[in-house]
């Protein structure tokens, strides 16, 4: 694999303190508890350096690059040493771009806009929607989901020796599946592209906020990630590596801070003359405190240290597999087999649950949140669980029996900021659910199953 787990001797460290950990929220059957937030690998919460720092700089927040007063100047600083501080996290090459988006979605809308003409795209089922769905005005071809990562490789060398042209080609991969958790071999998947002259582009989303990533050492060409998934809030994002495409490629947005000089012309049209660094893909006021939230998660996992957030991730993975592994109704979903190297993601089903269901009763009666449906990875989640694309049933109804194809999944994700306590209780409430039924009655409120009043 080209991510490695660290040792299972690896001291375990504290969680890092998060926003909302002694967040307290009411029971169905009565009193508070604190909440259990396992829904990381949607949106994890805010570190508390991260707030820290977002708060000590408000105060001098100034508008970005066109501003002569000191507020500006400041401002201008940080924004720049924010790209910097980025591209050192992801130890990017020295000719490098490092763009400042919304999301992974939005990088990677991004680079498909910055597509050469008569590119083709290669991308497996297996990814997120963000990175399945951007490629519209391309040349596509979906690969079928792989169930080793060796197959993976050879799915795409194949694909890529087939291709109708020897013309500009992409590939789109996944660093850790958001449905899994399963790592992907990104190493030998950029190798095996560039052999066959493509390039490739790393959805990190899953990735980031769990491994050390190197751009140089993975050799993409490009990488996306979120910053609410890297301990940052919500609204911005990163789209990272070679400038070429992106310098060639009209702006993504067409406005102030993208052109470096408009002027009139004698018809009375517009000639425009377009930046050609980051700033090309950037326009309008930038979001500055977004970029410098980034910049600071990235600082302190750095500081924390990956060796010891991952033995720690790794500690609690295996508390809950263990606990799982336990209740004979449970099945976990999986790509790549149990021995797998994984991030904090786990998806499952439970035999004669409705997933809705089984979600709705572990918030309402346990406090813990966790996500469930197809999680964005629709063609993923439906091959694994062998289920057409159906319509979720009434909640309360069995969704399927025992060994029968269920139409959802149930995802549990949890990171640096979890404590042991969380993880315990989400087992315990999963042996008690499955063993015991849910103390309360539950109703269907727009496709969604709620405590009934």
């Amino acid at each position: 694999m080209s991510v490695s787990t660290a040792a299972a001797d690896q001291t375990v460290c504290a969680p890092l303190p998060v926003l909302g950990w002694d967040v307290t929220v009411p029971l169905v059957t009565g009193g508070e508890v604190t909440y259990a937030a396992l829904d990381y690998a949607a949106s994890a919460p805010a570190l508390q350096r991260v707030w820290d720092d977002v708060a000590a700089y408000a105060p001098y927040y100034g508008s970005v690059h066109r501003g002569a007063g000191y507020l500006s100047q400041l401002s201008t600083d940080l924004f720049e040493n924010a790209r910097r501080t980025v591209a050192e996290f992801l130890d990017c090459r020295g000719d490098d771009q490092v763009v400042f988006t919304r999301s992974t979605t939005d990088s990677l809308n991004l680079l498909a806009a910055a597509l050469p003409a008569g590119c083709q795209v290669f991308v497996f089922e297996t990814e997120h929607h963000a990175s399945l769905l951007p490629w519209r005005d391309a040349h596509v071809t979906y690969l079928n989901a792989p169930r080793t990562p060796q197959q993976a490789v050879r799915t795409l060398e194949r694909a890529l020796a087939d291709r109708d042209s020897y013309g500009p080609a992409l590939v789109c991969v996944t660093g850790a599946s958001n449905v899994t958790g399963e790592l992907w071999p990104v190493r030998e998947l950029a190798a095996a592209a560039h052999a066959h002259g493509a390039r490739i582009v790393l959805d990190a989303a899953q990735l980031a906020p769990h491994h050390p990533l190197s751009v140089r050492e993975l050799d993409v060409d490009w990488v996306a990630f979120s910053g609410h998934k890297l301990y940052a809030p919500f609204g911005s994002g990163v789209l990272a590596g070679r400038a070429d495409w992106l310098r060639a490629a009209e702006p993504y947005l067409a406005g102030g801070g993208a052109s470096r000089k408009v002027a009139r012309r004698a018809d009375g049209g517009v000639d425009v003359e377009w930046h050609e660094g980051a700033a090309r893909h950037e326009a309008g006021s930038p979001n500055v405190i977004g970029a410098y939230a980034v910049a600071s998660a990235c600082k302190a996992l750095t500081e924390a240290g990956f060796d010891a957030l991952t033995a720690r991730e790794q500690h609690l993975i295996r508390t809950v597999r263990e606990g799982l592994a336990e209740v004979p109704e449970v099945r976990i979903l999986s790509l790549f087999g149990d021995d797998a190297p994984r991030v904090g993601v786990l998806s499952f089903v439970v035999g004669g649950w409705n997933s809705s269901h089984f979600a709705a009763a572990l918030s309402a009666e346990y406090g813990i949140g966790v996500r469930d449906g197809l999680f964005c990875a629709h063609p993923l989640v439906r091959t694994l669980l062998g289920s057409d694309p159906q319509t979720q049933g009434e909640c309360g109804a069995p969704e399927a029996a025992p060994g029968e194809k269920s139409l959802n999944a149930i995802r549990v994700s949890f990171g640096a900021g979890t404590p042991d306590e969380h993880v315990e209780r989400f087992v315990a409430a999963v042996r008690e659910l499955v063993r015991d039924g849910a103390k309360w009655n539950y109703r269907t409120v727009d496709g969604r199953c709620v405590p009934a009043v």
